[in-house]
């Protein structure tokens, strides 16, 4: 009993290590994990792993089936991982939401068609988190961990006008000057009722008009 009093401490002391293993044996890179700089751009969203139709395929990780089933006409089979999810296709499989996987277990074979790569049979082995796609060589501590860039967070523009560029104040009405004076700089307007401001013109304004007051 004191040996397994100190088993179980230690088991929740030093949780277990999540055992990551290769979808399929013997393995063989075909196209690496090379994600797109921008959303829009071609990129490779996974791996793709050499393998003959009929081939076992296996579950990289201990989880529960996500997904089994067609997308597009082609069949995909994912696990999710707690946070992690990783798909394989194209696999045919007879496994349904829910079904627990460990590590190595099978999940199905590879499918004869749709081929994903061009030239030979393989299979695209992909990981994700959330939306974000990870490169899955990652789990076996071989891969890039990069995320896909995020969206653009450049700020929109308050509803209430915070944040826009001050704007000039408007010019002093000639005649209407804080001092009460005429100001032969301010441009003319129609509320201006100074004579001196009726009777400017330009650079010719006499000079005696800048110094007279309103009337």
């Amino acid at each position: 009993m004191p040996l397994l009093s100190l088993l179980l401490a230690l088991s929740l002391l030093y949780p277990a290590v999540p055992v990551w293993r290769w979808p399929v044996e013997p393995p063989e890179v075909l196209r690496p994990f090379a994600p797109p700089e921008q959303r829009w751009l071609p990129g490779h969203l996974g791996v793709d792993l050499d393998a003959e139709p009929g081939q076992q395929v296996h579950a990289a990780g201990n989880g529960r089936v996500h997904f089994s089933g067609t997308v597009a006409g082609t069949p995909v089979v994912s696990v999710a991982h707690g946070e992690l999810r990783t798909t394989y296709l194209p696999v045919e499989s007879d496994l349904v939401r829910g079904d627990r996987v460990a590590a190595g277990d099978p999940l199905g074979t590879l499918a004869t068609e749709p081929v994903h790569c061009r030239d030979r049979p393989c299979l695209h082995w992909g990981l994700l988190r959330g939306d974000a796609h990870l490169d899955p060589l990652a789990l076996l501590g071989l891969g890039d961990v990069r995320l896909l860039p995020l969206p653009s967070t450049t700020p929109r523009p308050h509803p209430t006008g915070a944040g826009r560029a001050p704007t000039r104040p408007g010019p002093v009405r000639r005649g209407d000057g804080p001092d009460g004076r005429c100001h032969a700089d301010a441009p003319r307007t129609r509320a201006c009722r100074s004579v001196c401001c009726a009777g400017w013109r330009g650079p010719g304004t006499p000079a005696r008009c800048a110094g007279r007051p309103r009337r």
